[in-house]
Formats: C-alpha cells, sequence, structure tokens
C-alpha cells in the first residue's frame, strides 16, 4: 500500500552529498580559517624558533605548511607564523583586508615550499587553501574598523616585545653551536643588533649564525613595516553625530520623545545614527572595540522602527561589528528580538516618579521628610529654572562647579548621559540647585554660595530625565535628596508630570533576594551583587532611587548569542567610563564642539549617587 494520499503527485528530491563532503557551511568559513590561521601560525613560529622541533615527528606536519627550514625559510617561518597570527582576528571577522592579506602570504608559501624544500605535496596543500579562500571570497567582505594612530605605538610595544622575547628563544636554542660561554647580557645585545640587521658579539658554528641572523632581521623588519603600516594609512573616521543628523533627531524627537525617557540622550556627540528608509525612525549607537552598542529604544515611530534596526544590522555586518542594545524597554526588546532574531536579559529597571502622586507625607517618606527639613534649618535654599532662564555668567560658574566636583577622574556615562549643558540646544532642560549664604564673616566658597546642583534633559513635552547630580563635598549630607524633593515640587509650575531618576542595575533581583523565603540561588547572587556594590554602585543606586517610591519600568539588553555576552558587558563598561583601556589605546581625538553659548567638559553619566561627606 502506497504511504502517498491517492492523487497526490510524487517529487524528485535532488541528491545531495553528505555534510562531510560539502565543506564548512559558509557563516562558519569565517570562523574556520582564522582557526587554522592560528594553528598555521603557531606551527611556522615553532619551526622557526626550534630547530629540534624541525627534526622531530612533528616536523611531518609542519612539512605540508608554508615555509622551510634553510636559513632564508626559518626567517620565512617566523614571518608567515606572526602574520597569520594577528590576522585570525580579522578573518574571523570577515575582514576584506584580512583575506587579503592572507592571500598575498600564500604565494609566498608556496614559492618556500617549490623552492626551499622541494615539496609538491605542501606547495599542493597551500594552493588548495589559496583556492579555498578565493572560492569563499565573497565571506571577506566586512569593512575596516574606525583606526586610531595610537595602534601603530600599540603595535610597536606589543610586537617589539614579542620579537624581542622571541630573539631571544632563537637565540638561545643553539647551545651546541654556540662558541663559548656567553652572558645574559651578551644574547641581549645580540638580539638586539640582530633586530636592526646587525651582527651581534655571539657566534656560531655550521652556519648558524646566518639561520639566526636572518631570524632576527626578519623580526625587526616585521616589527618596522607593520607599525608604518598602521602610522601611515588611511585613517577612517568614527561614528559621529553630524549637524544634519542630529537636526533630523531632534525633529523627530519633537513628535515621539515622550515615549522613552532615554530618547533625549540620542543626541549625545559622540553617536553615530543610522534612519530608516523613510526618515521616520532612527537607532543611534557608538562602536566600542569592535561592539555596535545602541543605548535606549529606536528614536521615532514605532511602526519605522523596523527600517531603522535593518539598517543597524546591515551597518553592523558590513563593518563584521556585533550588534548589542542596551537599556532598551519592554516595547524595544520585543521590536528588536522579532525583528533579528537576537535574543533579550533583563538589565535592571528605571526608577519613575508621577509627580502627581509625589508627597513628603506618611510613614514610607519620613526618613526623606526629616532630611529635607534638618537641611533647610540649616539654612540650606534650592533653585528650579529652565536651563534657557539662568543667566550666562550664572551657568557658567554651575558647569565649573560640576566640573570640579566630579568624583572620578574619568567621565562616566552613555546611556543616561548627554554630556553638556548648552543654553541654546538644550534650553528646555531643567538645572536644580542649592545654595547657603556665607555666614557673618565668612568668606564665600571658590563658586560662591553654590553648594549642589542636579541636571534634567527633556522627556518631551511633559517629563524631565536625570543626567548628573554633583555637590561640594564640604555640604550637609543629603543634598542629592533635597534637590530631587524640590524639583517634584517645583514640577507643576513647569507643567512637568513625571520624573526619571536614576537606572539600576539588578534591582529585581536585590529585591527579590532579601525577601522571606528567598532561594539559596537568589541569595548567593544578590550576595554578589551587593559584594560588586562596593566598586560599582549597585544597591547603593536602588535604595536611593526606592526612597522615593517610584514607579519601576524594566529595562534590557539584547544580544546575538550568548557568547557575545562578556564582549557587550565589557563594551558597555567601556561606554558608561567603569573600565578605561590604557592611554596609548585610547582614541584622544575629541568630539567637535558645536556651535553653543558655552563650551563645557563632557559630564559624569546620570546615575551616581555621589556618597555623603
Amino acid at each position: 500500500m502506497s504511504d502517498r494520499l491517492d492523487g497526490e503527485k510524487s517529487e524528485k528530491v535532488a541528491w545531495r552529498p553528505p555534510r562531510w563532503l560539502r565543506g564548512p557551511r559558509p557563516e562558519a568559513v569565517p570562523g574556520f580559517v582564522g582557526t587554522a590561521g592560528v594553528v598555521v601560525g603557531l606551527l611556522n613560529l615553532a619551526a622557526g624558533m626550534f630547530p629540534r622541533f624541525r627534526h622531530s615527528r612533528v616536523h611531518a606536519l609542519a612539512e605540508v605548511l608554508p615555509g622551510a627550514v634553510t636559513p632564508l625559510a626559518a626567517a620565512a617561518s617566523l614571518v608567515v607564523g606572526i602574520l597569520l597570527l594577528l590576522l585570525a582576528h580579522g578573518l574571523k571577522r570577515r575582514k576584506r583586508r584580512a583575506w587579503g592579506a592572507a592571500v598575498a602570504l600564500l604565494p609566498v608559501g608556496i614559492a618556500a615550499q617549490l623552492v626551499y624544500r622541494h615539496s609538491v605535496f605542501g606547495a599542493v596543500l597551500s594552493l588548495a587553501l589559496l583556492a579555498f579562500l578565493v572560492w569563499h571570497r565573497k565571506e571577506f567582505a566586512a569593512l575596516p574598523d574606525p583606526r586610531s594612530r595610537w595602534k601603530a605605538v600599540a603595535n610597536f610595544i606589543v610586537l617589539g616585545g614579542a620579537a624581542f622575547g622571541i630573539g631571544m628563544i632563537i637565540v638561545s636554542s643553539h647551545p651546541d653551536r654556540i662558541v663559548g660561554s656567553p652572558s645574559v647580557w651578551d644574547r641581549v645585545q645580540h638580539v638586539l643588533w640582530g633586530l636592526f640587521g646587525f651582527e651581534g658579539p655571539i657566534r656560531y658554528t655550521q652556519h648558524v649564525d646566518y639561520t639566526v641572523g636572518y631570524s632576527l632581521g626578519a623580526l625587526g623588519l616585521l616589527t618596522v613595516a607593520t607599525t608604518a603600516y598602521l602610522a601611515f594609512r588611511p585613517e577612517h573616521p568614527a561614528a559621529r553625530l553630524t549637524d544634519e543628523d542630529e537636526q533630523q533627531l531632534r525633529e523627530l524627537l519633537a513628535r515621539h520623545g515622550a515615549r522613552d525617557s532615554l530618547g533625549y540622550f540620542a543626541l549625545r556627540r559622540d553617536k553615530g545614527a543610522v534612519f530608516s528608509p523613510t526618515g521616520k525612525a532612527a537607532v543611534c549607537y557608538r562602536v566600542i572595540s569592535g561592539v555596535m552598542l545602541a543605548s535606549g529604544d529606536p528614536i521615532g515611530d514605532v511602526e519605522a522602527w523596523p527600517g531603522a534596526i535593518e539598517r543597524f544590522m546591515a551597518e553592523a555586518k558590513a563593518h563584521s561589528w556585533t550588534p548589542a542594545v542596551t537599556g532598551c524597554s519592554e516595547t524595544g526588546g520585543q521590536v528588536w528580538t522579532r525583528e533579528t532574531g537576537m535574543d533579550a536579559l533583563e538589565l535592571g529597571d528605571e526608577a519613575i516618579v508621577e509627580v502627581a502622586d509625589f508627597t513628603l507625607a506618611g510613614r514610607a517618606m519620613r526618613n526623606v521628610r526629616q532630611m529635607v527639613k534638618r537641611i533647610e534649618r540649616n539654612g540650606y535654599e534650592t533653585r528650579v529654572r529652565r536651563v534657557r532662564d539662568l543667566d550666562p555668567a550664572e551657568l557658567a560658574q554651575i558647569q565649573k562647579a560640576a566640573d570640579a566636583w566630579r568624583d572620578t577622574d574619568t567621565e562616566r556615562g552613555f546611556s543616561m548621559a548627554l554630556g553638556r549643558i548648552d543654553a541654546v540646544a538644550d534650553g528646555d532642560g531643567v538645572i536644580a540647585t542649592a545654595h547657603l549664604p556665607a555666614g557673618e564673616g565668612e568668606e564665600p566658597g571658590p563658586y560662591g554660595d553654590l553648594k549642589a546642583m542636579q541636571y534634567f534633559v527633556p522627556w518631551g513635552d511633559s517629563g524631565i530625565s536625570l543626567e548628573r547630580m554633583r555637590r561640594d563635598r564640604s555640604a550637609d549630607p543629603g543634598m542629592n535628596e533635597l534637590l530631587i524633593v524640590a524639583t517634584l515640587q517645583a514640577a507643576p509650575d513647569l507643567k512637568i508630570k513625571q520624573m526619571s531618576l536614576n537606572f539600576a542595575v539588578f534591582r529585581s533581583s536585590l529585591e527579590r533576594g532579601e525577601k522571606l523565603g528567598a532561594g539559596p540561588v537568589i541569595r548567593v547572587w544578590r550576595g554578589l551583587l551587593v559584594f560588586l556594590s562596593r566598586w560599582y554602585q549597585i544597591e547603593s543606586l536602588y535604595k536611593f532611587n526606592d526612597k522615593f517610591r517610584p514607579r519601576w519600568e524594566p529595562r534590557f539588553v539584547v544580544f546575538r548569542n550568548s557568547r557575545d555576552i562578556p564582549r557587550i558587558g565589557l563594551a558597555a563598561m567601556q561606554a558608561e567610563g567603569y573600565l578605561e583601556l590604557p592611554r596609548v589605546l585610547r582614541r584622544r581625538k575629541p568630539v567637535e564642539p558645536r556651535p553653543c553659548v558655552h563650551t563645557v567638559e563632557p559630564a559624569k553619566a546620570a546615575g551616581t549617587v555621589e556618597r555623603a561627606a
């Protein structure tokens, strides 16, 4: 009996070879080639450094790899090995330039096989590898990353140090061919002279001096050549917010800015922007350590979000950047995961206070009420005004004080920081200040009677979002609570209906972990978060925000796969200013200033509660 339904037409299924005959999947080709580059590079390095390796059983494997064992071939093995190691990461990221360099190296390896070792099999295998790369050339189309001249300095230091270390191994790897017993200083001198192409004080027998000399000279030439290439190659500009982009974003915020409290932070000038085909939505991002990091939800009409997200993902693919989103809302996370197939993980909660519901009355607000009353009795006064209403001289003084009161040398902020106070461009922002008039016989401080300040950026037409909090260390504890209460009390006159406070990371975990009956896993996780709070203000932000009885809105991080989470986490910490790279590896080109009334330095991120003096 046929297992087909009556009338069903049979279909001819074309024969397909088994998986092991079809070769690697296209998406796995870059990773396969990158891993192969690491293995081949290490084997070439070993063949160039250790003579016993070249004549051991492993030498049979090295025979089929680019390079040779004669003096010139030993030097070629070192150069090819180091270059393949340097290119491996670029090949895994599908970089076009890395592919081109690898394709250029393979003919050199083929020539070495035929000329120096007369290995037809090795030449054929090298040719096969070259053909494999050429066949899959479309997989390596990623554009270069933004460049920095400081990478040339880093390359000289790192590769120069590696060349010196490898040189010491090469000089010492022929103990039975060394004339006499040279000291360590003699070996160091021999390496240093050899890297510059000169003979050193050590002498060898049986022509080993040629092998050592060629190898050291090749290492020195490689260091100089790669450093020169990095120093003089054309520099690709980093993503920056242009005047046209900023104007378009402001138009979108004017129509849709009330939807997301983080929307206004898209106007940071160290971000780039990609727009939907219709121009009705945009995603703002920053590239850090190969991660294309967006913050908050897309700007603009929700219906146009998919178009902007598609452009964002296309840009990430073109450069082989790792796409990620930090701090998006639940709606934003749903759209991102639906349109891209990525995953989302709850990162924390944003504290939002409704002005109409806020009151200092009641038992829950007793601590805040007592603190505010005590500070007011000490003579402190508060003022809450729009930025555009401040006198230019007073605004300049507030900016200087805020910079001087910053509690870290590193500027912090990305997802909830604007990085400036511009009376022209950001005049709708709100500044709250605390003042303590000098007593009789007392001299005013360097900033007059100013003791603390807070800055809020606009959130649509009827909301504000906290950007920074700063205070004089000599001021009484509780300045932050005083100014938040003063701003909430002045909000009705400013036609403000809601206020977004700090972002509390892992708030739900902290809350569940301290409840009765919490399980051992959540208790351990809470204990770890409390421990980390000694360095990163995790618990303190949650406790501070919770004083004002806010509404908690969850925020999410969106990522492609779980193995990208550590990399995304490091990039986010760099963006927020909690992780600082060595100065030699950082970009030092400042963001070009926009014409405005006052020029200020980038400010610290919102969300940092300064400890009481």
